[in-house]
């Protein structure tokens, strides 16, 4: 239009002042820096975005990125990008039926403190819709490093399908004699045929309190997570199609690449291998000097330290 009627009435016209608009047109040409580096900003955030399937918003893109300082800027950003994580709904409680005869385990972990992988692992059941059915799936969770260590899936919700997640994760994980498993009061935990497996590998039960869906939260919260980030999303045609996609989502993002803000911004195999390699002290940020003049100089960033300092007591 500025060729055809002049600038100073199409500014009048517009409310805008000519100084206004000249100055629009050199940055527009001429960009500088800071809009430079918003333009990169702003395509390593589609690929993140892209790569964390669409679940991360401002603060986990903000540590992906390296710059957990600036998350306005990256969420200012991706509203210009149009992006927006996958919401969660308000939180629903919802209890298990524990009108059965079986044995009910005390809740052994209600004050315990957890400091270190294979201590406590937790475990429960949800319902995933499908064209075909509902499909069942079990897992086991450990507590400490937030893994997926275990899990099953089937068309029916029995003892067979709790027995075959801990069976999964007992042939992954080397755990220890006073291993706590904890679950709810379900009758499928209060099997005959559960609680064999448990007594067979020394591991101890635990049940949450009557009604409590609170005392299980670690692997509510997975289970909350995973319908936010993957089923609410999908409509599955099949059985098939809903084991492949609950595979991929455990093994591939959830355990290996999804970042826990729990456990400093890491994922928890990456997690569970820092921890590994600090406990075999040959951990890499750690550097001493040698002539003993001073201490040890810390390079490991500060939120990752502090979720490893109580195995480190001289840190």
């Amino acid at each position: 239009m500025s060729g055809q009627y002049k600038v100073a009435w199409l500014c009048e016209a517009l409310l805008v002042s000519r100084s206004g608009y000249y100055d629009w047109i050199k940055r527009h040409r001429h960009p500088g820096a800071r809009q430079l580096e918003n333009i990169r900003l702003r395509q390593r955030i589609r690929e993140e975005f892209e790569r964390s399937r669409q679940t991360y918003g401002s603060p986990r893109l903000a540590r992906v990125l390296g710059c957990p300082g600036r998350r306005n800027r990256i969420a200012r950003l991706m509203r210009l990008e149009r992006l927006f994580a996958r919401q969660r709904s308000k939180y629903r409680v919802a209890t298990t039926d524990s009108r059965h005869g079986g044995p009910i385990a005390p809740n052994r972990v209600r004050a315990l403190v957890i400091r270190r992988s294979n201590q406590v692992w937790t475990t429960d059941a949800t319902c995933i819709l499908t064209a075909q059915g509902w499909l069942y799936l079990v897992a086991v969770l450990d507590v400490f490093s937030r893994r997926v260590v275990g899990w099953a899936m089937s068309q029916l919700l029995d003892a067979s399908l709790v027995v075959a997640a801990l069976r999964m994760a007992l042939s992954q994980r080397c755990h220890s004699q006073n291993l706590i498993v904890h679950s709810d009061r379900g009758r499928q935990f209060a099997s005959a045929a559960y609680r064999q497996v448990l007594a067979k590998h020394g591991l101890t039960a635990s049940m949450s309190r009557k009604g409590n869906c609170y005392d299980n939260a670690f692997i509510e919260s997975f289970f909350s997570t995973l319908k936010y980030e993957l089923v609410y999303h999908h409509r599955f045609g099949s059985f098939a199609q809903a084991r492949t996609a609950i595979f991929d989502y455990i093994e591939t993002f959830y355990n290996r690449i999804r970042l826990h803000s729990s456990l400093a911004y890491q994922s928890p195999i990456s997690f569970e291998s820092q921890l590994k390699q600090i406990t075999k002290g040959i951990d890499p940020f750690l550097t001493v000097r040698k002539n003993g003049a001073s201490p040890k100089y810390i390079t490991m960033p500060l939120s990752v330290l502090n979720a490893f300092r109580f195995l480190i007591p001289s840190l």
